[in-house]
C-alpha cells in the first residue's frame, strides 16, 4: 500500500501541494485530475523520488521514503508525460538498453513479450518512425521493466489516437486486477478518467472538475 500523509511542497514562497493525505492499495488505479498547475505533476515526481517534498511523509509497503528510500525506488515505475526515449534506436535497442539500467534481468524474448502484451509490435522500427500513441506505449513498457508495485503515469495517453488510448487503458485495467499493480494517472480527459479509474483525487483551489465529475454522478475526492 502506498500512504502519504500531510504531504505539502512549497518552491520558494509559492505553496503547490498543501497538506495532501491519501492511500493507494494493490489493485487500485487512481485518477489525478486538476487545472494545470495544480500540482499533478510534482505529486508525481515526488512519489516517484525525483524530487522531495517540503513536509509529510510517504510509506510504500511499509518502507519509508525517508529512510528506505533505496528499497523504495525498486518498486516505482515511472512514466513522465514527456516521451523519454532514443529517437535514432529501435523498439528493441530502446528496450534493451533500459533493461540494463533496471534493478532486475530479463532477456529479449521476455522483453519483446512485454512490448507485445501493450499491442506494441514494432520491434525492429526505429522510434522515430513510430506514431504518438506507440511512443506512449514504449515509454509504458519501459517504466514496467523491473516489475514495479507502484506504476506513476503523467498524461500517458496526451495527443494519440482513440485505439491506442484504449489498448492502454485496457493494459493498465488487467495490471492492475490481474497482477495487484497500484496505479496513479493524471489526465485531462474525464472520459477516460471515469471508465479506467477506482478512485477519482482532485487537486488544486479551482472546483471546476469537482464540479464536473459530480455532474456525471461520481464521487470525486479533494485533497
Amino acid at each position: 500500500m502506498l500512504e502519504v500523509q500531510s504531504l505539502s511542497k512549497a518552491y520558494g514562497k509559492k505553496q503547490v501541494l498543501d497538506s495532501l493525505s491519501f492511500s493507494v492499495k494493490p489493485g487500485e488505479i487512481i485518477g489525478l485530475v486538476g487545472e494545470n498547475g495544480a500540482g499533478k505533476s510534482s505529486l508525481l515526481q515526488i512519489l516517484a523520488s525525483l524530487s522531495r517534498p517540503t513536509s509529510g511523509t510517504i510509506t510504500l509497503n511499509n518502507q519509508s521514503y525517508k529512510t528506505e528510500l533505496k528499497k523504495v525506488r525498486r518498486q516505482i515505475g515511472f512514466a513522465p508525460q514527456d516521451v523519454a526515449l532514443w529517437e535514432e534506436f529501435t523498439v528493441a535497442e530502446n528496450m534493451v538498453f533500459f533493461e540494463k539500467l533496471a534493478w532486475n534481468r530479463l532477456n529479449k524474448d521476455q522483453l519483446r513479450q512485454l512490448c507485445s502484451e501493450m499491442k506494441l509490435d514494432k520491434w525492429d522500427d526505429p522510434v522515430n518512425t513510430l506514431s504518438g500513441g506507440m511512443k506512449r506505449k514504449l515509454n509504458i513498457a519501459i517504466s514496467l521493466i523491473h516489475e514495479p508495485n507502484l506504476l506513476l503515469l503523467d498524461e500517458p495517453t496526451a495527443g494519440i489516437d482513440l485505439k491506442s488510448r484504449k489498448e492502454i487503458g485496457a493494459y493498465l485495467n488487467n495490471l492492475a486486477k490481474s497482477d495487484g499493480k497500484m496505479i496513479l494517472y493524471t489526465s485531462h480527459d474525464m472520459d477516460e478518467i471515469r471508465q479506467l479509474c477506482d478512485k477519482i483525487y482532485c487537486i488544486g483551489n479551482d472546483p471546476f472538475y469537482y464540479q464536473v465529475l459530480k455532474a456525471y454522478g461520481e464521487n470525486p475526492i479533494s485533497l
